[in-house]
């Protein structure tokens, strides 16, 4: 099958997994010596966004378009492994945060620098104005109210 020959090139749906799993194993590639894949730091960088306090898992999960489950089961090797730790909300016990412990801060900061190195080879080869252009488009299919136009859009209407 040639480059021509691919569903990915009438489904942008296709496409965008095509090319979402060439950039993973990229990444992963680069990211490998700290002993993370791109998802597990991709995801304890945004925990990390939210300092010591942690984050509410709930709204974690909807940032990252993530069920629950699937954020439990992405977290569970990171708990395990002592980089992830589950803690009640002070507020509400019922709610439970998720923060970097100090070894999770400093496997993540490892990581970084590995990922500045597999982000500056995408930029090279993609060109940075690109690159910062396709993630703000990405940025915008990933929102509720894409979701939401998308359910309501019939076809054919440029709408």
């Amino acid at each position: 099958m040639s480059e021509t020959d691919g569903v990915w090139q009438h489904c942008t749906n296709s496409a965008i997994r095509r090319a979402a799993r060439q950039l993973g194993q990229l990444y992963d590639d680069l990211i490998e010596p700290s002993g993370l894949k791109g998802t597990q730091f991709s995801l304890m960088s945004q925990i990390a966004l939210a300092g010591k306090d942690g984050t509410p898992l709930k709204p974690l999960a909807e940032g990252l378009v993530m069920d629950l489950s699937a954020l439990g089961h992405t977290l569970k090797p990171l708990t395990r492994d002592g980089l992830v730790e589950l803690i009640p909300d002070e507020r509400d016990g019922r709610v439970k945060r998720a923060r970097l412990t100090p070894l999770g801060a400093q496997k993540q900061e490892e990581a970084l620098a590995l990922w500045h190195d597999a982000q500056g080879r995408f930029d090279a080869v993609f060109g940075a104005e690109r690159s910062a252009e396709m993630r703000s488009l990405l940025g915008l299919i990933s929102t509720p109210d894409f979701a939401k136009a998308f359910r309501a859009a019939k076809p054919g209407s440029d709408d």
